[in-house]
């Protein structure tokens, strides 16, 4: 109702909990207005852009809020650790990015930023279960198996980024997350005391009368159409 724009940016080791956090904080709002950004890979045409450049493609609109599934951050975080970035684009990301997140908050844009810690204990029980669980298999990729292997090149990796960027225009928070339930209702509540809001009073809706004008018969014009069988 105020044009007010917010982007959350999740961040945090894999299984640290990010996409169940997502969830919840989607589950009880409206689509129009929370949209979730998860990104695939570049495309060729996206890796001769400027970097950020297909993130900023994303940001908000007046009354919306858009919550990034991993980010800009990812140059910090798995590029650099797997190689996929140069020493010098990470570096160069690295002093960077202050200065991007001035300009986004500059603009009027809320940034809250919010790093899932997850112990390794945790982690491994997770992924443990993802391999002998067939409706969790999906969710352990290749990716995955070699964060777990470098765990502290991420730990290295996390604390250089916050070194960095941790910034009193775009401060980092962080959310331990081994116990999940209250992982998702810290940062709920986090979210929530970053915006300023008043509750709205909303009238309560009341059902029209239906119209008698040309009435139908619904169900016989659907004789003879094909359903789906009842097995449930």
């Amino acid at each position: 109702s105020t044009g007010e724009r917010a982007i959350i940016v999740l961040e945090g080791r894999d299984a640290a909990g990010k996409g169940g956090l997502i969830k919840a904080i989607a589950a009880r709002v409206s689509p129009r207005v929370f949209r979730v950004v998860a990104l695939p890979t570049p495309s060729d045409r996206q890796k001769t852009q400027m970097y950020v450049q297909r993130y900023v493609e994303q940001f908000p609109a007046g009354g919306e809020i858009v919550i990034f599934d991993r980010s800009w951050y990812n140059r910090a975080g798995v590029e650099h650790v797997m190689g996929f970035c140069t020493p010098e684009q990470h570096r160069r990301f690295l002093e960077l990015c202050p200065i991007v997140e001035r300009f986004i908050v500059g603009a009027g844009i809320r940034l809250i930023k919010i790093w899932l810690e997850v112990g390794q204990e945790e982690q491994e029980r997770r992924f443990t279960a993802r391999i002998e669980d067939p409706l969790r298999q999906w969710k352990l990729s290749p990716m995955d198996l070699e964060s777990y292997k470098r765990w502290y090149d991420y730990s290295w990796a996390r604390d250089e980024m916050l070194q960095h960027t941790d910034t009193k225009d775009a401060p980092w928070y962080i959310v331990r997350s081994d116990d999940k339930r209250r992982a998702r209702l810290n940062a709920i509540a986090h979210v929530l005391a970053q915006i300023p809001y008043t509750r709205i009073d909303r009238a309560k809706a009341k059902l029209p009368a239906r119209s008698e004008k040309r009435r139908y018969d619904d169900q016989g014009s659907l004789e003879g159409r094909r359903f789906i069988d009842e097995k449930f």
